[in-house]
């Protein structure tokens, strides 16, 4: 199985891959829009997404992004045939920017944060 791994932004989606035979996931790209990560799932053949869910340190859904969102996770649905599952990314951008490297040779920051949340998932699993 192959797995993608997404970080929503208001500006921007980080997206991760991995496998399930390595079960290592690695940062892929950045998207701008739903459509751009609908044509990731398709030229990928992704079997499974993982996409982050904004909660607060306190556990509560942010409220300034939950429309916006809301939103991303309707149009993803409605474009995907494959299972979506949501996962906690609380302080994954966070954990994205300590990670040693420098704009040159750090993935963006978005993608790493997609491949912290999926990492998560996959060791939970």
């Amino acid at each position: 199985m192959i797995y993608l791994g997404i970080d929503w932004g208001e500006k921007r989606i980080g997206l991760a891959l991995a496998d399930s035979e390595t079960k290592i996931a690695t940062p892929f790209k950045v998207a701008a829009n739903v459509a751009e990560v609908l044509q990731v799932i398709e030229e990928e053949g992704i079997d499974l997404a993982v996409l982050g869910k904004p909660n607060s340190i306190t556990n509560y859904q942010l409220r300034i992004t939950n429309e916006e969102y809301n939103k991303f996770v309707e149009d993803l649905k409605a474009g995907i045939k494959i299972p979506l599952e949501l996962a906690d990314e609380r302080l994954s951008s966070k954990a994205a920017d300590a990670l040693v490297g420098n704009k040159k040779t750090k993935a963006p920051r978005d993608a790493v944060a997609a491949m912290l949340i999926l990492q998560s998932w996959l060791d939970k699993k």
